[in-house]
């Protein structure tokens, strides 16, 4: 195909989104909705894996150092866990402090550590955050073999649930994703038909003076692709407009590092317009091109 026939069928593409306002009009709406359905699931998919990230990093590996450690074993294990890919942050309590927590822990009863010796029973410990869940045993493993570390513990019930979540939440993504974009992909090929048919014989004149089948078929895959464009844009407003009413509604007076914050409109919005363009233009373009396809079959 020539620049110019290209061309031509860039400026028939523009046109046809005229040409059948009703049309048009039913498509877009089509396609608005599918693309409101799919951001609003994208959105909550979002926060649903940023909840399930910071609760993975939150529960704690807890590593207990030996009674009486030295303080040469207590900054090499510092430094490995430092060092480490895996860990994101960590503490260090030492026996002052883990005694001040039991016994704030004890309330009424804190009496009785009174006459407690912390130092000669209590151990240096740190309290470990990881990035993935899924690292854990791996990240125990590494620190078990530490010099000076006594034990330990991990939440193994916690971080294999949240594995799982997570890995559920994104198949879940997927599938919606697909499936919707199937339903909107049906839909809008039968609206397009539409348009298509009322100019059968058009189509096939043009078929019989020579006209390729990509010639025919280019302005209809570029007026679907523009409609799907055009329902993009609009299901982007829509979704960020509802989503930032939502945040400031539900957020106010919540600490945005709490493990129940929404993620802030700012960080998911441009997420929202790339997937709705992608996903609106391929809807529009396909669906047009199958319709089509039927009356270039001369």
């Amino acid at each position: 195909m020539s620049i110019r026939a290209f061309w031509n069928s860039v400026r028939e593409g523009f046109k046809g989104i005229t040409r059948h306002p009703l049309v048009t009009i039913a498509s877009i709406t089509t396609i608005l909705l599918m693309l409101i359905v799919m951001s609003a699931f994208f959105i909550f998919s979002a926060n649903v894996r940023s909840v399930m990230r910071k609760l993975s990093q939150e529960p704690p590996i807890e590593v207990y150092m030996k009674l009486q450690v030295s303080e040469e074993e207590l900054n090499a294990t510092a430094l490995a866990i430092n060092n480490d890919p895996d860990i994101i942050s960590y503490s260090v309590q030492n026996p002052e402090e883990n005694y001040n927590y039991f016994k704030n822990n004890l309330g009424s009863s804190a009496s009785i550590l009174d006459d407690f010796d912390y130092n000669m029973y209590l151990p240096y410990t740190f309290n470990v955050q990881i990035s993935d869940p899924a690292l854990a045993q791996d990240v125990v493993n590494r620190l078990n073999i530490l010099p000076g570390v006594s034990k330990v513990s991990q939440e193994s019930n916690v971080m294999h649930f949240l594995t799982r979540a997570k890995s559920i939440v994104n198949l879940a993504t997927v599938v919606a994703f697909i499936v919707l974009f199937i339903i909107a992909l049906f839909i809008i090929s039968n609206m397009v038909r539409i348009s298509v048919y009322s100019r059968a014989s058009e189509i096939e004149i043009m078929k019989f003076v020579g006209a390729t089948n990509a010639y025919i078929r280019l302005p209809y895959v570029i007026e679907g692709a523009l409609v799907g464009l055009i329902s993009a844009l609009c299901a982007w407003g829509i979704s960020v407009f509802a989503y930032r009413t939502l945040f400031y509604e539900v957020m106010e007076g919540v600490d945005l590092n709490s493990f129940y914050a929404l993620i802030p409109a700012g960080k998911v919005m441009w997420w929202v317009l790339i997937i709705a363009s992608v996903i609106g233009i391929l809807i529009g373009a396909i669906g047009s091109g199958i319709s089509v396809r039927k009356y270039i079959k001369v």
